[in-house]
């Protein structure tokens, strides 16, 4: 079982900069593959960026591939999504995720890869 835990989101300008952090608790941390995905009211969830068990291998939406970068921390039980050039259209609730893998390079896209969820922390871009 990983509990998620995400902090970091708040207001900031367009152009602006956020970085979200997700802290895990458990031993097998570095066990998962990780992801961030994003909900804006009235549409679906959607893949934002993903890293594997070891952190070598990342991937990245379209839509923020440039702007955003994920990271984590194996020691600290931590992954982290630093947002810059932040544009209105990023304006959702953020989620971490973990996905359960044999794999040291694999990452996931899709929201039914992931085992577990946090509980979303806000993210408002204003113009």
């Amino acid at each position: 079982q990983v509990q998620l835990v995400e902090s970091g989101g708040g207001l900031v300008q367009a152009g602006g900069s956020l970085r979200l952090s997700c802290a895990a608790s458990g031993p097998t941390f570095s066990s998962y593959a990780m992801g961030w995905f994003r909900q804006a009211p009235g549409k679906e969830r959607e893949f934002v960026a993903a890293i594997s068990r070891s952190g070598g291998s990342t991937y990245y939406a379209d839509s923020v591939k440039g702007r955003f970068t994920i990271s984590r921390d194996n020691s600290k039980n931590t992954v982290y999504l630093q947002m810059n050039s932040l544009e209105p259209e990023d304006t959702a609730v953020y989620y971490c995720a973990a996905a359960a893998t044999g794999s040291a390079v694999a990452v996931f896209t899709r929201v039914y890869h992931y085992d577990y969820w946090g509980q979303g922390t806000q993210v408002t871009v204003s113009y």
